[in-house]
């Protein structure tokens, strides 16, 4: 099959995966838009909302629908680092074995992640980069591909541990899940007080997604979408020559290379969603905000006067 026949077979399963997971989740168009995006550029994502919203469905239901293995592990104040890797027991045969845990699977719905402590949200690390635990001095790979969808309360504060800024930059988007609206509120209801169940049938098995993994990073991208995305990246941080007067007035810090990074290939995959072979500036701009929002840390000045992230990054962009 050549690129160009690629493309546009890319296009047409994405269309029909959006539209099977559309029988469950009623609304969310953009929310599910960005989730495959991160998925198709090997990406992770964080969804932010308040409970209700339907974000743990969301993530069951793609995984449904990508026909792919998913295991869900609920973050509680008491879960340890081997209730996530996994450990070594002592067999019956008095050897060593490594038993393991749930994130052995294609994708990890990790809900409520901000209710762990540092130490046992540290466990998904090197997962969440190197694709592979480490136990006991042995290297373990996870199955290919592999997806950490991770959820995530804004208003409640009780009980919860802010995300270490390093395990935040290594989330592609930070998706934020809102209400929906009065008709589509009503669509929900209509759908979900009934004895009827949609059925979601699998789309793609992991060989297909691996194979279009590879095309979004084998497209081409021209020069100045490629300035483009790592001068805006570099625009966030008021350190540099030349940064807007709300990056120096209202930033302490700004988004790292990895950003460039993920504007680049985020813009791939928009492009390739979308059925054109390569790229341009309002690709970039249609990721920006979800892959930038979690990298910039606002000082005082800006939560005193109330200046939100997204604002910043509109403003920039």
């Amino acid at each position: 099959m050549s690129d160009a026949q690629a493309v546009e077979r890319f296009g047409e399963n994405y269309r029909q995966l959006r539209s099977e997971i559309g029988k469950v989740i009623i609304g969310q168009e953009q929310v599910v838009d960005l989730v495959l995006l991160g998925i198709f550029s090997r990406g992770h994502c964080l969804l932010v909302g308040v409970p209700g919203l339907a974000k743990t469905l969301l993530v069951s239901t793609v995984s449904q629908a990508l026909g792919l293995t998913f295991n869900r592990i609920q973050f509680t104040p008491d879960l340890m680092p081997s209730d996530i890797i996994g450990s070594e027991i002592l067999d019956q045969d008095r050897r060593f074995r490594f038993v393991h845990g749930p994130i052995f699977a294609n994708i990890i719905l990790a809900d409520e992640i901000n209710r762990t402590p540092p130490k046992t949200q540290a466990a998904l690390l090197e997962a969440m980069q190197e694709k592979s635990v480490t136990a006991a001095g042995a290297t373990h790979p996870l199955p290919d591909p592999f997806f950490v969808l991770a959820t995530q309360n804004p208003i409640e504060q009780e009980g919860t541990y802010p995300l270490p800024e390093a395990q935040l930059d290594r989330f592609m988007f930070n998706i934020w899940v809102d209400y929906p609206s009065y008709a589509e509120e009503l669509a929900v209801v209509k759908a979900t007080t009934g004895d009827a169940k949609p059925k979601v049938d699998p789309v793609l098995s992991a060989e297909e997604i691996m194979h279009f993994q590879g095309l979004v990073r084998r497209i081409p991208v021209t020069d100045n979408v490629l300035e483009y995305a790592v001068k805006l990246a570099t625009r966030t941080r008021p350190d540099q020559p030349g940064a807007p007067a709300i990056i120096t007035d209202h930033v302490s810090w700004g988004a790292g290379p990895r950003a460039s990074q993920f504007l680049v290939v985020g813009a791939k995959c928009h492009a390739l969603a979308r059925g054109r072979f390569s790229p341009d500036i309002a690709d970039v701009q249609a990721v920006a905000l979800p892959i930038l929002r979690h990298r910039l840390v606002r000082n005082y000045k800006a939560e005193a006067e109330g200046v939100t992230v997204d604002r910043i990054v509109e403003s920039i962009l």
